[in-house]
């Protein structure tokens, strides 16, 4: 392992000040941001993530040491591993597992969480090590006289061991020893509960019970959730009491799923070669340029929380036209719909099995559509022995999902 320490780091600086100055992280967290370098976190081999194209490339800091501290220093995540860990060589793998988050995601998310010291917390997702590191150094220490008290503790867990051996290495190289274990996140580390916060760095697609059952009343839990409708996530924040939690969501977000909640869809196990032959026809005046929006628009966000157990493929358009596929998942009789968007002219509209996908996307359109359009913040979660629910302002207004 390379010496990751460099006295001149003028881009590290920089970012910190990026961070205060655009209020990603607030002024009391510098500190925790000094002490605890990303650069000690990670392997000599990285593969920077740019958002905007989707695509990485390796940084070898052996090869490159000036392009491998460039990268860390700057505000974008960082894949450090791929197809669960299978992947060998610099090359790109096919799916990235585990992260380096942005800076400004994970001081924004310290921030939600309202942690201090002498709190106990969980950390779901240990990855690299270094937000339980940044949660230790923060919980544990007496920022006063810079002596280690060790009354708060920070567990915490991740599903992969070798991920967690190798973070538990850098933590102790650094001086920071949360108590690192693996198992599955979702299910939170009942030996160490209750806990006062509890941080979750990969994206639920369940409820989080096993988490609201370990939080102390008035604890704290933070996650990026979304549904399988989409990638669009937002960060909830849960406050706990009476065995429910129950909050709003803040922002949008995009996190890698706990590998426990994945929810792959393969198109040929939905709709078979000759589907399109039975299917039911119709059209729709639903215009392209309203519903296809990005990534990390509310609408996407939205459907997934009003259309249940729908998955929602986007395909590129060609010629004029784009294909959007939506599969019911979940389902023991698959149903499947196909809306074919044209320039000039109405979408046309395919639709088998049991369920009419498209006509509950376009209902759950229109919902949304006369609630004015609602962001991400105005919608919130609630958490509870029957299982989660969303709702729109208030949580009187809540539904299934």
């Amino acid at each position: 392992m390379l010496n990751s320490a460099r006295v001149d780091r003028p881009g590290r600086k920089e970012l910190g000040r990026f961070l205060i100055d655009n209020k990603h992280m607030s002024p009391d967290w510098a500190p925790t941001f000094e002490a605890v370098d990303r650069a000690a976190f990670l392997p000599p081999v990285i593969w920077p993530w740019t958002m905007e194209t989707r695509e990485s490339h390796a940084v070898d800091q052996a090869a490159d040491p000036d392009a491998w501290y460039a990268a860390v220093d700057r505000d974008e995540p960082i894949v450090t591993q791929w197809d669960d860990g299978e992947h060998i060589g610099t090359r790109p793998g096919r799916t990235p597992t585990s992260s380096s988050s942005g800076p400004s995601v994970n001081y924004r998310l310290f921030q939600d969480l309202a942690v201090e010291e002498g709190m106990e917390v969980l950390d779901v997702g240990t990855g690299t090590g270094e937000t339980a590191g940044a949660l230790y150094h923060r919980c544990a220490r007496n920022r006063g006289h810079g002596a280690w008290r060790g009354r708060g503790r920070v567990t915490t867990i991740d599903v992969d061991g070798t991920i967690s051996r190798q973070a538990r290495e850098r933590l102790c190289a650094a001086g920071l020893y949360p108590d690192v274990y693996v198992g599955d996140g979702a299910q939170g580390y009942p030996p160490n509960a209750p806990y006062d916060r509890i941080l979750v760095t990969a994206g639920l697609r369940q409820s989080p019970g096993a988490l609201v059952r370990q939080t102390r009343p008035g604890g704290i839990i933070v996650a990026p959730w979304g549904t399988p409708f989409s990638n669009a996530d937002a960060v909830v924040r849960l406050v706990a009491k009476n065995g429910r939690a129950s909050g709003h969501f803040t922002r949008p977000v995009e996190f890698m799923k706990l590998r426990a909640q994945r929810s792959p869809v393969r198109h040929d196990d939905y709709v078979p070669k000759d589907a399109m032959e039975s299917a039911q026809v119709s059209t729709t005046d639903v215009p392209e340029s309203e519903f296809i929006t990005g990534r990390y628009t509310a609408l996407n966000f939205a459907l997934g929380l009003r259309v249940r157990n729908c998955v929602q493929a986007v395909a590129d358009k060609r010629d004029g036209q784009r294909p959007v596929w939506f599969y019911g998942s979940g389902e023991p009789t698959s149903s499947w719909a196909c809306v074919m968007f044209r320039d000039g002219a109405p979408a046309k509209v395919w639709q088998g099995g049991p369920r009419r996908l498209w006509e509950e996307v376009e209902s759950a359109y229109g919902w949304w559509v006369r609630q004015g359009k609602p962001q991400q913040h105005r919608f919130g979660l609630t958490v509870g022995p029957e299982g989660q629910a969303a709702w729109l302002d208030d949580p009187a207004n809540a539904w299934t999902v």
